[in-house]
């Protein structure tokens, strides 16, 4: 092989490595406008009812960077706050702050409520791919 498609090779490799990373679970701030525009678009997303005064929540918040480094997670989540999320906590009769609903496009696939523990929350986000 020479040494041209030897670095060819290599570059190949780096950037579907670098293209995977791109796809794991992402966390983002929640807005109407990106959870409607996920589910319209039929996309994976998971949204955490979260709360900063909640310790709960925390150890939440903490699993799910842990699960950030996982392959085979590519879907959106979406933080929205406990609090001042009134209306989506109507809509999706969620009574309760550290609770995750994740969707397949506009199809609820499952909820959690207080449950921390990595495997629960890793089959959860599951559901909705």
């Amino acid at each position: 092989m020479s040494a041209l498609n030897l670095l060819r090779s290599l570059s190949l490799t780096l950037l579907l490595a670098l293209g995977s990373l791109a796809h794991a679970l992402e966390i983002r701030p929640y807005t109407g406008t990106e959870l409607a525009s996920l589910q319209k678009a039929g996309k994976p997303v998971v949204v955490i009812f979260h709360a900063d005064w909640c310790p709960t929540c925390k150890v939440q918040q903490q699993t799910l960077e842990t699960l950030k480094k996982e392959s085979g997670l590519e879907l959106t989540l979406l933080v929205a706050d406990y609090d001042k999320e009134k209306e989506l906590r109507r809509a999706h009769k969620v009574r309760s702050q550290s609770t995750l609903v994740a969707f397949k496009g506009e199809k609820e696939t499952g909820r959690i409520v207080g449950d921390t523990a990595p495997d629960k929350i890793r089959a959860l986000l599951k559901t909705a791919l």
